[in-house]
């Protein structure tokens, strides 16, 4: 639960690819929990100052957060980052009010593909700690970090740069041409950018529809995936 994630400061990470790629990682793990068998394979390697938990399936299904738990799972601080700390010289990707877990780990996995390393949401937005943002995000929460803040406030600090952002009418996305510093808005799955936001965006972009049907919009985790692709294009 998120009240408790916030009160101890630490998450759950679930399964066996997720938790290779967290303790590879620089974030602190506190335990693991796994099976004999787990642990009989990959035990040794696991830095002492990290507390081994021995579980058997009853048990990992009562902890797990899936409904066909794997054989291991981690706990870990979450970490915090300086927003200050982000070049000015390198791409963002902003996220403004993005709501769905599953979309919000796709778009971290997505940024990661395409060497998106920072990733700036709304206060409103999902946290990255969710357990089931960490499970879609296929380990990438790992090798991007993600900062909450007001966006406004801080894209009135990035007016130096193109700032893009995603809407139903704009420039058709093909005829971008972006630049390595860019920033690059999405917005909320149903509601698009909040106004507040696309006042401080100086370029709207559209992913144009190519004989469809009718569909309203696209999901915001394969806009991302769609910008993202144009955006490495056009370098």
């Amino acid at each position: 639960m998120k009240k408790y994630r916030d009160e101890s400061g630490l998450f759950i990470v679930e399964g066996r690819k997720s938790v290779s790629d967290l303790l590879n990682s620089q974030m602190k793990t506190v335990a693991v929990a796994a099976n004999a068998e787990w642990i009989e394979k990959y035990g040794a390697s696991i830095p002492k100052e990290i507390e081994m938990i021995e579980t058997n399936c009853k048990e990992m299904e009562r902890i797990s957060a899936l409904k066909n738990p794997q054989e291991v799972l981690a706990i870990t601080t979450i970490p915090h980052f300086d927003i200050a700390t982000i070049k000015s010289t390198t791409p963002i990707l902003v996220l403004d009010g993005i709501s769905d877990p599953g979309n919000m780990g796709t778009i971290m996995r997505t940024a990661d593909w395409f060497g998106i390393t920072d990733i700036v949401c709304s206060n409103d937005t999902v946290e990255f700690a969710n357990p089931k943002v960490v499970q879609a995000s296929m380990g990438s929460f790992c090798r991007v970090k993600v900062f909450y803040t007001n966006l406004c406030n801080f894209l009135k600090t990035q007016q130096n740069r193109n700032i893009y952002g995603t809407f139903l009418e704009g420039t058709p996305i093909q005829k971008t041409i972006f630049k390595e510093n860019d920033i690059i808005v999405i917005g909320n799955e149903g509601n698009g950018i909040s106004e507040e936001v696309a006042a401080l965006v100086n370029s709207r972009i559209h992913i144009p529809a190519n004989q469809g049907n009718g569909a309203e919009s696209l999901n915001a985790a394969i806009s991302t995936g769609i910008v993202l692709y144009q955006f490495r294009q056009s370098l």
